[in-house]
């Protein structure tokens, strides 16, 4: 296969899709095509971030698109899907990476019913359902949150702060439910991301816990990285490694030592950071499939109520306020969703444990 060496990286590419070579990788990233490449860094990229190597010797590609890409799962390390556009490299590693083809990177319009809780021409606040995903991803195409927002909201929408996640600056799991801001400018967009980033924006959320923590209010600290066992989990990593992650908790109620409901705040947004934060404390998200497993074992045997609890569909986690200021007009707004049903019915029967 040819080979284009430039700055110690050496990049080997062919198209999976069309089975171009190399040489015309130009012609496909132009025309859309699905495309794949391989990067081996060099001595000279060593220590570097991953999105800046790869934008270094990928010209075709933007950093901020090839961030994208690392984000979504479409560059990875000998079968390993990398998701940290900040992870260091390596001398002698070898990625690839993967562009599908662009007609997959705009999300149609689809008449989703939201549950709109403010909305004017710059941003519009929604109180995401459980069960919904943010935005289209590889095995959730369509149904999303963005699917409906480009329905309801029109043209205006398409391409605000990128063409996959129009408008989106900040994101709820599948399984969580509650309050999320949209963008539905170019401006609202960028000056909302400063406000994520710099930590302005307030957001508490209603965590159902197996176990009651103590003390009853806290810190959490810890960095958050990829799991080493499963790569499909976050995990509180060493200093050093991972991106630094802070969650603050109060125990709101408790149900003897069974469980309790917490308000959790949130000082920085890592990848299902409250989720992981409580499961390395010991007291994981009831209904968490993925962080809390073992928890659920003991309270199932104690009899139907306690089965029903451990039977909960979804990590019972519930984004309830949500405050910042209008990116246009500097006014102060301030949002509180209440609990869901289902909730609400997990509430009952912890109350009747």
């Amino acid at each position: 296969m040819p080979t284009q060496q430039a700055g110690g990286l050496k990049a080997h590419g062919s198209s999976a899709a069309t089975g171009i070579s190399h040489t015309a990788k130009d012609t496909a990233f132009n025309a859309g095509q699905a495309f794949q490449t391989t990067v081996q860094v060099g001595e000279s990229d060593a220590g570097q971030r991953l999105d800046r190597v790869l934008a270094l010797h990928l010209p075709e590609l933007s950093r901020t698109r090839l961030k994208r890409l690392i984000e979504d799962g479409y560059v990875t390390e000998r079968g390993i899907v990398l998701r940290d556009p900040s992870q260091r490299v390596r001398c002698d590693q070898h990625f690839v990476v993967f562009l599908p083809q662009i007609e997959d990177a705009a999300p149609a319009a689809q008449p989703i019913a939201l549950d709109i809780r403010f909305e004017d021409a710059h941003l519009i606040v929604v109180d995401k359902p459980a069960g919904m995903v943010v935005h289209p991803a590889p095995g959730n195409p369509d149904g999303t949150l963005v699917n409906a927002l480009l329905a309801h909201c029109g043209d205006s929408l398409s391409g605000i702060g990128g063409i996959r996640r129009p408008g989106i600056v900040h994101r709820l799991d599948k399984d969580t439910s509650g309050l999320m801001v949209v963008a539905k400018s170019e401006a609202a967009h960028q000056a909302l991301a400063r406000d994520f980033a710099a930590r302005r924006v307030d957001r508490a959320y209603a965590a159902f816990v197996w176990g009651a923590p103590s003390p009853p209010a806290g810190a959490l600290v810890g960095n958050i990285g990829r799991s080493t066992v499963n790569r499909k989990k976050m995990a509180v990593v060493r200093d050093g490694k991972g991106k630094s992650a802070v969650t603050r908790y109060r125990v709101e109620r408790a149900f003897q030592t069974h469980a309790a409901i917490l308000q959790c705040r949130l000082a920085t947004g890592r990848t299902h950071q409250i989720r992981v934060h409580l499961a390395h404390l010991g007291h994981p998200l009831i209904g968490d499939l993925l962080y809390g497993t073992r928890a659920r074992r003991a309270i199932a045997r104690s009899g139907p109520i306690g089965a029903r609890i451990a039977a909960f569909p979804r990590q019972a986690l519930h984004a309830g306020r949500l405050g910042f200021t209008h990116p246009i007009d500097r006014r102060r707004l301030e949002f509180d969703s209440p609990l869901p049903a289902d909730l609400k019915e997990l509430t009952e029967s912890l109350e009747a444990l």
